[in-house]
Formats: C-alpha cells, structure tokens, sequence
C-alpha cells in the first residue's frame, strides 16, 4: 500500500483543470509527477502518486504514435487536451497516456509508473501493470480527465519539492535520432520508478 498512507486529505479531491493539460507536452509531463491519478470505481477510490512519465511531441517525432498520422487507434492523441489515450500493447496491457496541448497537435504524456497511496493492490511499475492495477483499459479511451471516474488531482501542499531525473524513453529504439532524446522523466529516489 502506500508509504504516506495519513498524508492524504479525506476531503473531496480537486482535479487538474483543462489549461494544466493545454501547454507544452514536456512541461506537462515534468509538472505531473507528484499528481495523483484517481480511478473510482464501484465506490471504491483507487489512488496512484505519479513518479514516472514519456513525453511524446507530435507527429514530427517518430516515436510516437502520431507519426502516421490519424487512426482509428490513435484518434484520441489528436483530440482535445485533458482526456485519456488508452491502448493495447502485445494484445493483452493496455497503457494510458494524457492528452496535451491543442486538439489536432497529436501529443500526448505516457503514465509510467505510481507509487500507491490507496486501494491499490498489485505492482504498479511499468504502464502496462499500472493500468491493470488501476482498472484501467480499453473503454476510457477518449475519456475526459475532469470526469468524477477517472482524472488527475494535485500534489498535497505539504509535499516537499521533487527531485526530478531525466533519461531516454524505453521501448522506442525504431525511431532513430528521437529514440535518444530525454524525454522519460521520473521522480529521482522513488522506489516505484519501472527502471532507473
């Protein structure tokens, strides 16, 4: 379970507002880790610290999977800031990304990994086991980050300022110069991190 199990407020939680998600991808992805990712389901109120994050810019970087372009897979990564692009990896993990800046941009941030602070049972290190752990799949592709199911809360005030380590993203050798860029962030001493 969580390593700050009494640090979380009992209060209702607020959520990222739409403007957090509408600027620049890597800003955003460096100012998620610390967030919450919040999944309600069947009353049951699953929470995540997130400590690891890809940014992924556009079409013109060819690791993601806007480089070609508008499919039916990835129509969601072009749609407005703010929602969930979810999809399958390997025909069984599915993996959820936010959606950032302007509709038709095509960019979007890769949750990574959680620390878990409640109602989270199994390992939560890797985008593939997080959304299992998080219930999350499939059907909350498209889904809108301010809903009251699925959706992203801030840090708590009283968290200290987070050492944040920058490295290559995993898993995208096929895209030549961009495969090299350092664009996985995750928060330096976190024993949730997939790899340092």
């Amino acid at each position: 379970m969580s390593a700050h199990p009494d640090t979380f407020p009992a209060a209702p939680l607020r959520k990222l507002s739409r403007s957090f998600y509408d600027r620049g991808t890597v800003l955003v992805a460096q100012e998620l880790l610390g967030t919450h990712l919040v999944r309600v389901e069947d009353g049951i109120e699953r929470i995540g610290r997130i400590v690891e994050v890809e940014a992924y810019l556009g079409p013109h970087d060819l690791a993601a999977h806007s480089a070609k372009g508008v499919t039916a897979r990835n129509r969601t990564m072009f749609g407005p800031p703010g929602h969930a692009y979810v999809y399958m990896i390997y025909g069984m993990h599915f993996c959820m990304n936010v959606v950032t800046e302007g509709a038709g941009h095509g960019s979007a941030v890769l949750l990574r990994a959680l620390e878990p602070v409640r109602n989270i049972v199994g390992r939560t290190q890797g985008p593939g086991l997080l959304c299992k752990a998080m219930h999350i799949d499939r059907r909350l592709d498209g889904h809108d980050l301010l809903s009251d199911d699925l959706f992203i809360a801030p840090p708590e005030a009283t968290v200290p300022r987070l050492r944040i380590a920058r490295a290559k993203r995993i898993g995208v050798d096929y895209a030549g110069p961009w495969s090299q860029r350092l664009l996985r962030f995750y928060v330096k001493g976190s024993a949730f991190v997939s790899r340092r």
